[in-house]
C-alpha cells in the first residue's frame, strides 16, 4: 500500500492530474504483473489543499490503511502540516510534490525526501537574470501568501542583494480569493516593468490574462509551479 493526498477538489484542483497520472501508472504496472508478483495498492485522498485536512487524511493513511509510505503528496503548506508527524511515526514521506527548501533537512527529518529543485534557489536565479538582462528594472511581485510563496520571495530577495529596492510593489493573494485582478492593477500602477509571478496555475493564468487585458507589457517571469 502506497498513500498520497492531493487537491482533488477546490481552487487548486488543477493539480489533481498529478495523482490521476500516478493512478494510471500503477494500474499499468499491476497489469504487467506488479512488483515481484505483488500488486501495488495506491490510495489517494482529497485534502482540498487545506493543511488540517492533509493531516487528517495522512493519519488515516498511516494509522488505518497502514501504508508502507506516502508518495508525492502535493503542496508546501500541506506537507508542512504532516512533516513532524511523519518523522515521529517513522513512515517515509517520499518525493514530496513541492520544492520548498525545508525538505533538505535530512538530519532533523530523515524520513522526508524532496525531489525537485528548491524554490529558494530557483528564485535566486530569476533575480540574478533580471539584474543581468533588464536595464533599470522596476519589479512587481505577485505572491501566494503561504510557505510556498514565501520560500520564493526570500530567495528572490537574496538574489537581488543590495538591489532589493528594485522591487517597487509586492502584493499577495490567498488561495480562497476569487481572482488576482486587483493585485495585477496595483503592480501596473506602481510602474513595474518586470513581473515575477509566484502563483499556482489557476491564479497564474488569471494574472497573465489580466496583464494582457489592461495593456500592461512587463517582462514576465513565471515560477515552475505555475506551469505544473
Amino acid at each position: 500500500k502506497i498513500g498520497s493526498t492531493n487537491a482533488l477538489s477546490g481552487p487548486v484542483s488543477s493539480y489533481s492530474v498529478i495523482s490521476r497520472s500516478h493512478e494510471a501508472l500503477f494500474k499499468r504496472l499491476n497489469e504487467q504483473g506488479g512488483v515481484g508478483g505483488k500488486r501495488v495498492n495506491f490510495i489517494v485522498y482529497d485534502d482540498g489543499y487545506q493543511p488540517p485536512r492533509t493531516l487528517e487524511q495522512t493519519r488515516r493513511l498511516v494509522e488505518q490503511d497502514r501504508v508502507a509510505f506516502c508518495f508525492n503528496q502535493l503542496g508546501t503548506p500541506t506537507n508542512s502540516a504532516i512533516h513532524r508527524y511523519m518523522n515521529q511515526k517513522k513512515v517515509p514521506q517520499l518525493y514530496v510534490s513541492t520544492g520548498a527548501s525545508k525538505w533538505g533537512k535530512y538530519k532533523e527529518f530523515p524520513w522526508t525526501m524532496g525531489f525537485q529543485p528548491d524554490y529558494h534557489t530557483e528564485a535566486v536565479i530569476y533575480a540574478k537574470h533580471i539584474l543581468a538582462t533588464v536595464k533599470d528594472p522596476k519589479i512587481g511581485v505577485l505572491m501566494q501568501n503561504d510557505d510556498y510563496g514565501k520560500d520564493y520571495w526570500e530567495g528572490f530577495k537574496e538574489g537581488l542583494g543590495k538591489d532589493v529596492n528594485k522591487v517597487v510593489k509586492h502584493v499577495t493573494y490567498e488561495t480562497t480569493d476569487p481572482t488576482v485582478d486587483s493585485q495585477i492593477i496595483q503592480l501596473k500602477d506602481a510602474g513595474a516593468n518586470v513581473f515575477f509571478n509566484i502563483a499556482i496555475p489557476k491564479f497564474a493564468a488569471q494574472a497573465i490574462r489580466k496583464v494582457a487585458d489592461i495593456g500592461w507589457k512587463p517582462i514576465q517571469y513565471l515560477n515552475n509551479v505555475s506551469s505544473s
